[in-house]
Formats: C-alpha cells, sequence, structure tokens
C-alpha cells in the first residue's frame, strides 16, 4: 500500500463486549476512532474473516469536483467497477501507480473515461497529472463487511458472529492498516471497539509527495 501524506500512529486500544437488543442473524460492531480526544473522519474500518477473498459485482464512482476528487476516499469490495467523471468545466488526467490497479485515463471532460474494475485488495493512490494537489484513494477490500467513518467518528458493521481480523486504514497514516484479532459473539450481541490514534505530525512542506507522484508520471511519459 502507499503511504499517505502524514503518519498517524497507534494509540491505546480498547474491546467492549455487552449484550445489547436482538439483531436477528448478526452481531453488531461498533468501532469508534479517536486521535488526542477527538473523532477521526474518513477511517475505513473492515472486519475480515479467516475463509478467503471474497468478491462483488458492484459499480462506485469517483467525481471530479472543484478539482478535488469526491469522495476523496472512497472504500470498495474487490471486483467493483468505478467510474470517474469529470463534473468540471477543465479536462483533468486521472492515474495511479498503486500496484494493486495501475491505470492512466489522458485528458477528459464529462462521462468520457472509461469505467475500471478493481479486482485486487489494496490501496490505490489516485492523481491528476494536471492539478498536482488532486489525490483521492480507493481502498479495496477482500469482504463485504466495511464502513467509512464519518464526522463523529464511528461506524456499525452488522456480521456473522465469529472470528475476524479488524483493521482500520487512513490516508493520514503510515502505510499499512491498524489490525487487531477481534471475537464477535452470537447474533443479538454488540461489540464495541474503541481506537485511539497518535496525533499525526504536520509535515512542513505537505505537498512533496504529490509533486512527487506527478514527477513519476512525467518520467515515465517521457515529459520534459
Amino acid at each position: 500500500m502507499e503511504r499517505g501524506r502524514h503518519a498517524w500512529g497507534v494509540g491505546a486500544i480498547a474491546l467492549a463486549v455487552a449484550c445489547l437488543s436482538p439483531r436477528g442473524w448478526a452481531a453488531e460492531v461498533k468501532v469508534d476512532i479517536t486521535s488526542a480526544g477527538r473523532p477521526v473522519s474518513e477511517a475505513v474500518v473492515s472486519l475480515h474473516a479467516a475463509t478467503g477473498t471474497t468478491t462483488r459485482t458492484a459499480t462506485a464512482r469517483m467525481e471530479q469536483q472543484h478539482s478535488t476528487f469526491v469522495p476523496g476516499v472512497l472504500p470498495v469490495q474487490v471486483g467493483t467497477t468505478v467510474t470517474f467523471p469529470n463534473r468540471d468545466n477543465i479536462q483533468h488526467h486521472v492515474y495511479s501507480f498503486s500496484q494493486p490497479k495501475q491505470f492512466e485515463i489522458p485528458l477528459y471532460s464529462g462521462n468520457g473515461a472509461a469505467p475500471l474494475r478493481f479486482d485486487k485488495p489494496g490501496v490505490v493512490v489516485v492523481g491528476c497529472n494536471i492539478h498536482d494537489w488532486m489525490i483521492g484513494h480507493i481502498v479495496v477490500l477482500d469482504t463485504p463487511y466495511f464502513a467509512k467513518t464519518s464526522a463523529n467518528g464511528s461506524v456499525r458493521l452488522d456480521v456473522p458472529p465469529g472470528t475476524y481480523t479488524l483493521r482500520v486504514w487512513h490516508a493520514r497514516g503510515s502505510g499499512a492498516p491498524v489490525t487487531r484479532s477481534l471475537t464477535v459473539p452470537a447474533a443479538g450481541t454488540a461489540t464495541a471497539v474503541q481506537i485511539a490514534l497518535e496525533p499525526a505530525k504536520e509535515e512542513a512542506r505537505g505537498n512533496d509527495r504529490l509533486r512527487a507522484l506527478q514527477e513519476k508520471f512525467r518520467q515515465v511519459k517521457g515529459s520534459p
């Protein structure tokens, strides 16, 4: 996985299991992500069983609006097809060098870009060769159990009881996600997980990584 622009550390992690109201076949897992006592949004939380990779035929969308990727973080399951509509009145040149999915969409506008299927798990960092501040992340997961934290730093997942690997990924992380083993008890119970990340250390020159990505593109294309 490619590295984000800043580094999260892993702080205190607490797990608590409580019996709550029944939810049918599923057990609920509630995960709260914080840093320095504040909720962390845009973190991708996923639960992975030991049964191997799962795929799904689905569609998703990462738009370009106001020279920004929307959403900036897009979690999808392996097998998902993603479109890249350009809603701006200028053209964009979208590309990625990430190992799970390397691609290039030359200058285009509107809905002119062909959809792309993401068939390998991992984090795909997406950039624009024209606007070096544009960066997005497509997090491709080999599980159907995932969600992205909202402004309150929380997600809720309904999963069958069993043993899972809990993964938490954030764009400001060090690359590899935070991972923990988690046993989800019988249906009708709820598991509460609190993960505290160490505060990120801001870099003085935060756009250097974006410029390096664009420079790599230019070198591959033989541009001056």
